[in-house]
């Protein structure tokens, strides 16, 4: 059973090397290095590695922290792996959902998660009770008097919600944007990022441009994402999209760019639904001498 491993600092002052030799001596044949804040969810190493897992492999970190800093973004990364039928083990931590014992204690962290938001909602409900058994009206007074102070700390207070929320999805869109954009159209674009993802977190054309747009605000992508799309020859199409899979994921087998261009609904150059991978190889081939790899 194929042993992936994953090690990741915060500073470029840190090296990742002790955790590469405590992987490497677990017995990883693949380790992946990453220096990003483990509160950003936006990290391409990482979205690579979950690409990268199939089934039967196993991603492995020294220790949780080392992958999520927060108990949902854990569980949300265990949710990926399973669903490509691959397991999680932590070397200093008793989580390794290839055992019973680990599955079990995987068990308890997402019982306590959802315990822990049962929790909120009833404090919230009930302190909101008592609010209105005393007269008092919910809602800030600054904002129902309109006072400007009040209204730019709520539009800020609304901003940052926003981009938290976004982190924890770039993974899925991010990389794709900057390696796709803007030679490809935001409708294809659209399509090869959902073609990855199930049905409850895919995007539409106008929240995936809203999304960019701010990850441009804040200098988290390049301007040059929300340029024109040049104008791309019908015969030149697929090559573009399938050089964009390559691009954004360089370790993507042809077997799963058949499965994403299937997912698409695209038809193969002789209009048939079912993709093989020398399709895709003659078309990589062909991307390469067009200039889109």
């Amino acid at each position: 059973m194929p042993l992936i491993g994953y090690a990741r600092v915060s500073t470029e002052d840190q090296t990742p090397l002790p955790q590469s030799e405590a992987l490497r001596s677990a017995g990883c044949t693949e380790i992946f290095q990453e220096q990003a804040s483990g509160g950003s969810r936006a990290r391409p190493v990482l979205a690579r590695v979950l690409e990268r897992v199939g089934k039967g492999d196993t991603l492995v970190v020294v220790r949780l922290d080392r992958l999520a800093r927060s108990l949902s973004h854990l569980l949300e990364v265990i949710e990926q792996l399973e669903a490509r039928g691959a397991f999680f083990r932590s070397l200093q931590d008793p989580i390794d959902t290839a055992s019973p014992q680990g599955k079990f204690t995987l068990q308890v962290l997402g019982a306590a998660a959802e315990f822990e938001r049962a929790l909120i909602r009833e404090r919230t409900k009930a302190g909101l009770a008592s609010a209105r058994a005393r007269g008092r009206v919910g809602g800030n007074p600054g904002l129902r008097a309109r006072d400007p102070v009040a209204l730019r700390k709520m539009r800020l207070a609304r901003q940052i919600g926003y981009m938290e929320r976004l982190n924890e999805t770039a993974a899925d869109w991010a990389p794709h944007v900057h390696r796709m954009r803007p030679e490809t159209p935001w409708e294809d674009v659209v399509r090869v990022i959902n073609a990855a993802l199930p049905s409850e977190r895919r995007w539409t054309q106008a929240r995936l441009l809203r999304a960019v747009k701010a990850y441009v605000r804040d200098g988290f992508l390049p301007d040059t994402v929300l340029g024109r799309a040049r104008r791309i020859e019908a015969e030149d199409r697929l090559p573009a999209i399938i050089a964009a899979m390559k691009g954004a994921d360089p370790d993507i087998t042809l077997q799963a760019i058949c499965d994403r261009l299937e997912a698409m609904r695209e038809r193969t150059p002789r209009g048939r639904t079912r993709w093989q991978p020398s399709s895709v190889k003659m078309l990589l081939d062909r991307a390469k001498r067009l200039g889109f790899l």
